[in-house]
């Protein structure tokens, strides 16, 4: 007797199928408690994030950059893009860390796939770093030309 061509069985209509508890509770809230809870997770991202050693030290700067920028801009323009680069980098650098904590979770064993998506997360960080260099170097360099 060959099992694989047997139709899939159902359940008889007497009985009523049990409905599954949502996975996510986050998904089944709404309004204001969801934005709560949204918020309360994003939280605990940043103190998870403070862990990293990287981030720590970006958080560190950024307390000196940012109202350096706004005290160095001569304009709400150049203002936005001195302090958002410098949040782009944390940004970033969070992102970074959620990939590597995602891969991690996977397994500690070598993978080439593993290593790409590090490199990769890698690879953001620094450009994220070189953006806000260059606009840092741009916005000094045009204060102390004029």
């Amino acid at each position: 007797m060959d099992l694989g061509d047997n139709p899939p069985m159902s359940a008889p209509d007497s009985i009523q199928q049990v409905p599954q508890p949502e996975a996510n509770p986050q998904k089944a809230r709404t309004g204001i408690n969801r934005v709560w809870h949204a918020t309360g997770y994003s939280i605990a991202g940043l103190r998870a994030g403070w862990h990293e050693p990287a981030f720590r030290q970006e958080a560190l700067a950024s307390i000196v950059l940012l109202p350096l920028a706004f005290w160095l801009a001569r304009s709400w323009v150049e203002a936005a893009l001195l302090a958002g680069s410098v949040l782009i980098v944390m940004i970033v650098e969070l992102l970074n860390t959620g990939i590597e904590t995602a891969i991690d979770r996977i397994g500690p064993e070598w993978h080439n796939l593993s290593k790409r998506a590090k490199d990769m997360g890698s690879a953001a960080v620094l450009l994220s770093l070189l953006l806000c260099v260059g606009i840092w170097a741009a916005a000094i360099a045009q204060r102390l030309m004029t």
